[in-house]
C-alpha cells in the first residue's frame, strides 16, 4: 500500500537526465507549490495524500472522500490532470465527484507539481505502464479514469494499451484524438500573456479566449509561476490511428467544448462513436478547453450520470 505523506515534504530528489521535466530551481519551486496550494484551498481539502513508487517515477497522489459517511459502495474515479499544470486544476471537481465516491487526483510525472520524474513517459507503452503501476500501487484494481487534454491522452491510451483495470474512461476535451495545431499553440500563447493584462481588461480577455484562469487570480498566479518554475521535456503524444482506436472496449465517454482549439467537436463527436462501439459523445455549449473549470457544476453532473449508468448496465 502507499505511504502518507505531508504536504511540506521535500521532493527535490530528481534525475539530471534533459528529458525529464524539472524545476528550474529551490526558490521557484517554493513559489509555485505556495501558488498550487491556493489553487488547492478553493476546493475540498483531501483526505489524504500519498505516494506510489513505480518505475518511472515517485508518483503523488491525492485521495479525496466520499464526503457522505453513509455513501453506497462505489468504483473510485481517478482523476488525470493535463500538461503543464497538477492536480490542483480539479479544485472544482472533487468535491461533486467524492460526494459519494472515493477520487484520486494524480500529479503525472513530467508536470509542475509534487511527482518526481526519473525516466522519460514519452512512449505510449511507457505512459501506459506507469499509470498501470500507479494504480497497482494504491490497491485500485477497478477505476473508472477521467483525464483531461493530455491526461485525457493518457487515459485514451490506457484503454488501448493496459484497460484492464478501466471500468470506464471520461475524455474531457482530450489529446490524442487529432494532432495539435498552431491555432492551440496561439491560443495558448495569448491566454499567458493575456495573464499581464490590466484586471478590468482581463475578463473581457477570458470571455474572448475561452480562458477561465483570467478571471481566477489563484489560477492565474499558479499558471504564471509554473511557466517560469518548471520545463516541461516531452513531445506533443500523436493521436491514435483509427485502428488503434477500434481496439478500445472500455465504455467510454467524450465531453468535448463547443469552441475547443485543441480538436474539431463536431468531427469527433460523430467520429469517435463510429470507431469506438457503445462510445458516447456530447458538447457542452458556451465553453472551449476547460468546460469542467467554468461549467464545472454541469460537466460534475455528467460524468457522474455516466458512471451510474456505466455501473447500472453491468458494463463496469
Amino acid at each position: 500500500m502507499p505511504r502518507a505523506v505531508p504536504r511540506t515534504r521535500d521532493h527535490t530528489r530528481t534525475t539530471t537526465r534533459p528529458d525529464v521535466g524539472r524545476y528550474v530551481n529551490e526558490e521557484l519551486r517554493e513559489r509555485y507549490l505556495a501558488a498550487c496550494a491556493a489553487v488547492h484551498a478553493l476546493g475540498p481539502a483531501p483526505a489524504a495524500e500519498t505516494e506510489v513508487e513505480t518505475a518511472f517515477a515517485t508518483t503523488h497522489v491525492y485521495r479525496y472522500g466520499p464526503a457522505r459517511a453513509d455513501a453506497p459502495e462505489h468504483l473510485p474515479v481517478v482523476l488525470v490532470h493535463g500538461a503543464g499544470t497538477n492536480s490542483a486544476m480539479w479544485y472544482p471537481n472533487t468535491g461533486d465527484l467524492s460526494a459519494e465516491r472515493t477520487v484520486f487526483a494524480l500529479d503525472t510525472p513530467g508536470d509542475p507539481g509534487l511527482s518526481v520524474q526519473r525516466e522519460p513517459l514519452h512512449r505510449p507503452e511507457d505512459a501506459a505502464q506507469w499509470l498501470d503501476e500507479t494504480l497497482a500501487g494504491l490497491g485500485l484494481d477497478r477505476v473508472h479514469l477521467v483525464g483531461v487534454s493530455y491526461g485525457g491522452w493518457l487515459a485514451l491510451n490506457q484503454a488501448h494499451l493496459r484497460p484492464e483495470r478501466l471500468a470506464s474512461v471520461t475524455l474531457l476535451d482530450p489529446g490524442g484524438l487529432e494532432k495539435v495545431g498552431p491555432r492551440f499553440f496561439a491560443w495558448i500563447f495569448a491566454g499567458f500573456l493575456a495573464t499581464f493584462a490590466p484586471r478590468a481588461l482581463r475578463v473581457r480577455l477570458a470571455a474572448w479566449l475561452e480562458q477561465p484562469v483570467l478571471v481566477v487570480p489563484e489560477l492565474r498566479n499558479m499558471i504564471r509561476a509554473g511557466v517560469r518554475a518548471h520545463r516541461i521535456r516531452r513531445p506533443a503524444p500523436a493521436p491514435l490511428t483509427e485502428d488503434e482506436l477500434r481496439t478500445v472496449r472500455t465504455p467510454l465517454y467524450l465531453l468535448l467544448g463547443r469552441r475547443s482549439l485543441l480538436l474539431h467537436p463536431r468531427r469527433q463527436a460523430e467520429r469517435v462513436p463510429r470507431l469506438i462501439p457503445g462510445a458516447r459523445a456530447e458538447i457542452v455549449e458556451r465553453t472551449g478547453h476547460g468546460p469542467q473549470i467554468d461549467h464545472a457544476e454541469e460537466v460534475n453532473a455528467r460524468i457522474l450520470a455516466f458512471l451510474a449508468a456505466t455501473e447500472a448496465h453491468g458494463r463496469a
